[in-house]
């Protein structure tokens, strides 16, 4: 596994290969609970398309919360496992309707960062999200909270042990969260995020990942020992004199 002195050399490698996170505006609590449903285990064009549509093709949070799911699946169809996201977000919308009697959580940030993730996970934790709370509270505290998050979902988890940025067993979210939080600086998170949710599109798929086309394989520890013979037939090919 990478030492530390690598882990930061890989770090800043894999922050200066993806662009730094454009000022979007900062989503209320509510509305970026529902992107980070959309946004675990996507890629950002997928979740911000089924956002969209959910926004535009419904007159509010209201309208969506009253639809069938069939409804909000065509809304989100390019998103993996639409029909469960449909439910969840369904469960969600009126566990907080039933709360609150609105579609506001801005209260949420009056309790501290602690005490507001405590929140966010519960609300997920209630509707049955399972890990899916842990993605989501992480992501609503890294993005609108401002507080020191990484939101870990399967891309993330699986470059990141990849990489050798951890080296918890796969099931151990947590674990990795923790060390990805010491490494990473919080003004870097949501670039770190980014960075990463490109590299797994791009390249590091679940099968058949693209390591020798992957700007990281050069110090990927998973790229040098299952792509070596390759990546060093691609060098001899480019240095060999003619």
């Amino acid at each position: 596994m990478a030492t530390t002195i690598n882990k930061t050399r890989l770090l800043n490698h894999l922050l200066g290969a993806a662009p730094a996170t454009s000022d979007d505006p900062v989503l209320p609590v509510l509305e970026q609970f529902i992107f980070a449903l959309c946004r675990e285990n996507s890629t950002q064009e997928q979740a911000q398309l089924a956002f969209s549509n959910l926004r535009t093709q419904f007159y509010d949070w209201n309208e969506v919360r009253v639809s069938s799911p069939r409804e909000l699946e065509e809304a989100m169809a390019g998103l993996s496992d639409a029909e469960t996201r449909a439910q969840r977000l369904i469960a969600f919308l009126q566990n907080v309707f039933e709360t609150t009697f609105s579609f506001d959580l801005e209260s949420v940030q009056k309790k501290g960062l602690k005490q507001a993730s405590k929140s966010l996970l519960g609300l997920g934790t209630t509707l049955g999200f399972g890990s899916t709370s842990e993605y989501i509270g992480a992501w609503v505290v890294q993005r609108t909270l401002g507080g020191h998050a990484i939101p870990i979902d399967a891309p993330t988890l699986r470059c990141t042990r990849r990489l050798g940025l951890v080296d918890c067993p796969a099931e151990d979210q947590e674990a990795a969260r923790a060390s990805l939080e010491h490494l990473v600086p919080k003004s870097k998170g949501p670039q770190f995020s980014d960075a990463l949710s490109i590299i797994a599109e791009k390249y590091c798929w679940e099968g058949d990942p693209n390591c020798q086309g992957c700007p990281l394989s050069g110090e990927c520890p998973t790229a040098q020992e299952t792509c070596s013979d390759q990546l060093a037939t691609a060098r001899t090919a480019r240095t060999k004199p003619r």
